[in-house]
């Protein structure tokens, strides 16, 4: 059944471009090997470059590996349900997106795990980034300074803006690290926070529902997983109620978002594909480094600007490594 949320698209590039994504069938041979992915994003840039790098490495769906996806909604109790259901289907390893998926997936067994997190260390899921430790290891994202940097970015593209709406998710565990720096942040550059609390999608449903009630000036859009599987409908009630918004990856802006500064989620499954190819021939992930992604994606979208009667500053186009026109 197609989660809520994934996109026709989106399901469509996942399973031609990706035909990891199939569910494996019983006559699977015992030898092969079985991974399960815990997804709350639907991401198809992600799993574009996740498939792409395990085909690199000789892998082949139906012939020398099975991958189990699970794309479950965002509460937590439905992500440990996937994840004791992924358990249950033996997989002997679990690749994980997002803090609250990561934390579902250790606490179900020692399975070893293959995550994008933002910092894998504060959320107790490595002893370093150096040498994890445990069965864990993956892709780190360092969040509070994207969030002050998107932050920034805003600033310069709404400077007249004020009140600033920050779409978050106040379940999931990294948020409360977060929210010091951008609060920080915000009172140098003379602006006030609003948090926008949705933490589920019917909170998230409620919120852009009454978005143009009362508009805040400007918007950030956190990193919040489900929010992904959630972009068009987000992009979308903003682009309605005229809001200037930034947000953390360019899949937003095929939807009309207006800027976004965050990784590249085409080379972040990339790098976990290998995570997984170098566990299945035997390594053991406590002693695998974790990568931090240092290069992060500015992307403009001039159409959305013309659209809300910006004019993007120079500066800012010629630091971006994309302009939509």
């Amino acid at each position: 059944m197609t989660e809520p949320g994934i996109t026709a698209v989106a399901l469509a590039v996942l399973f031609s471009v990706a035909p990891l994504g199939q569910i494996a069938y019983a006559d699977q041979p015992a030898a092969t090997p079985r991974i399960g992915v815990l997804d709350p994003s639907g991401s198809a840039t992600w799993a574009e470059g996740f498939g792409e790098r395990l085909r690199l490495a000789g892998y082949r769906e139906g012939n020398n590996l099975v991958v189990e996806w699970r794309r479950p909604a965002e509460t937590e109790k439905e992500l440990r349900s996937a994840a004791s259901d992924l358990i249950r289907s033996r997989v002997g390893l679990v690749v994980t997106l997002g803090t609250p998926a990561t934390r579902a997936a250790l606490q179900g067994a020692s399975l070893p795990v293959v995550f994008l997190v933002g910092d894998p260390v504060a959320a107790g899921f490595a002893a370093s980034l150096a040498k994890p430790g445990g069965n864990a290891t993956g892709v780190s994202v360092v969040s509070p300074d994207l969030s002050v940097k998107r932050l920034e970015l805003l600033h310069q593209l709404a400077p007249k803006a004020r009140r600033i709406g920050h779409l978050v998710s106040l379940s999931n565990p990294a948020v409360p690290r977060v929210l010091p720096g951008l609060r920080a942040a915000a009172r140098t550059l003379g602006v006030e926070i609003e948090t926008i609390d949705a933490s589920d999608s019917r909170g998230l449903d409620v919120v852009l529902h009454a978005l143009p009630q009362r508009p805040p000036e400007a918007l950030l859009v956190s990193p919040i997983a489900f929010y992904l599987a959630r972009g068009a409908a987000i992009t979308q009630a903003v682009r309605r109620s005229r809001i200037p918004a930034v947000y953390p990856y360019r899949e937003f802006l095929t939807d009309g978002g207006l800027a976004s500064y965050g990784p590249d989620l085409k080379l972040i499954g990339s790098l976990m594909a290998l995570y997984v190819d170098k566990i299945l021939k035997g390594a053991n992930p406590g002693e695998l480094p974790v990568e931090q992604v240092s290069t992060y994606q500015l992307v403009i979208n001039l159409r959305a600007a013309r659209e809300l009667g910006i004019n993007v500053p120079q500066e800012i186009l010629f630091r971006a490594d994309e302009v939509i026109r």
